[in-house]
């Protein structure tokens, strides 16, 4: 689906609740393990789940500044190859 006319979904910040443009909100992925440890059978589930920060929440938590390094990384990355 794609945008409403110039009107982005909104999304709820994790941290304070804040109701974000899905455009402006930082999305961060979390990777969930799930292991049963047993002697001869290891079964192991992961689950990805997509959490949205506001722009200051994700500031202070250190997330928006992770994912712009990375940004940048990728580019620098991308660039030689």
């Amino acid at each position: 689906m794609g945008t409403r006319r110039g009107r982005e979904r909104l999304e709820r910040c994790v941290s304070c609740g804040r109701a974000v443009p899905r455009d402006k909100a930082v999305e961060y992925s979390t990777r969930t393990h799930f292991t049963t440890d047993l002697k001869e059978d290891n079964v192991t589930y992961t689950n990805f789940s997509d959490s949205y920060y506001c722009i200051s929440c994700a500031k202070h938590r250190g997330i928006f500044e992770k994912l712009k390094q990375q940004a940048q990384r990728r580019r620098e990355r991308d660039s030689y190859g």
